[in-house]
């Protein structure tokens, strides 16, 4: 009970909501562009058709991926689950990183004269889902109710007293 009220508890200033708003910001759109085929994406199909073949990545890895990318926004926008969605966009952009955009350097590709990005984007990414990690979801956070509740014994983990058969 106590690790899962750590999991749920945050800061409640401001300055993690921001950077909770601003990630899922961000990801968003990616995450839908892998899930949906929205903003140009290929959808899940052809995400996961590039993922596995192209980029050799295992199904299970490119599906938890996608999953990250566009749950984890949409969790971290209503500050659900804040750490777990922060950590899972964090492992993505961090895994993007060192296997996409790291060969081509540190900077982005502002002009237009190097192969791909850089990795100054993905390391702004890791840092601001680190900065929640460590946090939590801040201000207005769902997770901030839920670790009242917890804390408070209105949500238990155990089973109800009817679920536990009587002792004669």
């Amino acid at each position: 009970m106590k690790t899962l009220s750590l999991l749920f508890k945050t800061n409640k200033g401001i300055a993690p909501l921001i950077m909770r708003l601003g990630l899922a910001g961000v990801m968003f759109p990616h995450g839908a562009q892998k899930l949906l085929g929205w903003f140009g994406g290929y959808g899940f199909d052809g995400t996961m058709q590039f993922f596995t073949q192209t980029m050799h990545i295992p199904a299970a890895l490119a599906f938890l991926a996608i999953v990250a990318e566009f749950f984890g926004s949409l969790a971290l926008v209503f500050g659900l689950f804040s750490r777990v969605a922060a950590f899972g966009i964090g492992t993505v952009i961090a895994v993007a990183a060192s296997t996409v955009a790291l060969p081509n350097g540190f900077f982005m590709n502002w002009f237009g004269n190097q192969k791909g990005e850089g990795i100054e984007y993905h390391i702004l990414m890791v840092v601001l889902a680190a900065g929640i990690v460590i946090q939590g979801g801040g201000q207005w956070a769902i997770d901030s109710l839920i670790h009242r509740r917890l804390v408070s014994g209105k949500i238990t983990t155990a089973l109800p007293s009817s679920a536990v058969p009587a002792v004669s």
